[in-house]
């Protein structure tokens, strides 16, 4: 590629052309492809760099904690969780159609996995993602009042298509608390999907909350149009800590044993 078509490929901004362009050359010299089939490889090329690059924007701005997908999840070990509606919610239509999904359980679940996973999946889909938890969504709202970007800060946490919110319910709120989630449920109400994660059932929400009133107003909205994913197993961090306490434990006994021995 000489100097003069790369700096105009760098003006109309076609950096997928750009990357491919000498391998393609190379490969349609070597097997004889026609104008019309070098034009359009090199377009396919320009889409697929595009879409890369708009999924990798999307997946940087949805602020996932980690990179959590429904391959890795283990359903054998939590037995209550039906497979196939998570896959299910994965096609994301629970988007299309602005309804909401509460993954309810106990710590150590793999409540925040399924959601982050169901979040990249939407992600992939084109959709706008933001994670968050329940505390970094309301102490930012409360600290955005001091500096009056307050209105800013809230069309950010209703304008997106999902909104993860987890970890709502390890904290009891405030009346401040409460008047923001309320504004952004409200706002969000057949507007935008939800998805919450949380370790207490609905009917311990009152009690959580600081506004009782509010706190119906909140569940009425929430729970219209929503999807219910109710875990009951064990923690997967405590198993795993109990098998690694184990492992030491069989070790030590194994060396004490061997010093028997030796002795």
């Amino acid at each position: 590629m000489n100097d003069l078509l790369l700096g105009k490929l760098r003006d109309l901004k076609l950096s997928g052309i750009i990357k491919s362009f000498d391998l393609r050359v190379e490969e349609a010299i070597k097997n004889n492809f026609s104008y019309q089939e070098f034009f359009e490889i090199l377009i396919n090329d320009e889409v697929s760099n595009r879409r890369i690059n708009s999924n990798q924007k999307r997946t940087s701005k949805a602020r996932f904690p980690w990179h959590k997908t429904l391959e890795e999840y283990n359903f054998s070990y939590q037995p209550s969780i039906n497979k196939r509606f998570i896959y299910n919610l994965a096609t994301c239509e629970f988007v299309r159609k602005k309804e909401n999904v509460a993954f309810i359980g106990p710590p150590g679940t793999g409540k925040t996995h399924l959601a982050i996973a169901i979040g990249l999946k939407a992600v992939a889909l084109g959709y706008r993602v933001l994670f968050t938890t329940a505390n970094e969504m309301l102490e930012d709202l409360y600290i955005s009042r001091a500096d009056n970007s307050y209105q800013q800060k809230l069309k950010n946490y209703v304008n997106v298509d999902l909104l993860i919110i987890d970890e709502l319910g390890l904290r009891k709120f405030n009346q401040s608390s409460v008047d923001d989630l309320y504004e952004i449920i409200s706002k969000r109400y057949e507007r935008g999907a939800i998805i919450i994660t949380t370790n207490k059932v609905f009917e311990e929400w009152p009690r959580i909350f600081y506004d009782p009133v509010l706190a119906t107003a909140i569940l009425d909205r929430f729970v219209h149009h929503c999807h219910f994913v109710v875990i009951k197993g064990e923690s997967y961090r405590m198993k795993q800590r109990e098998g690694a306490i184990k492992a030491l434990t069989d070790d030590s006994k194994n060396e004490s044993n061997q010093l028997d021995n030796d002795n």
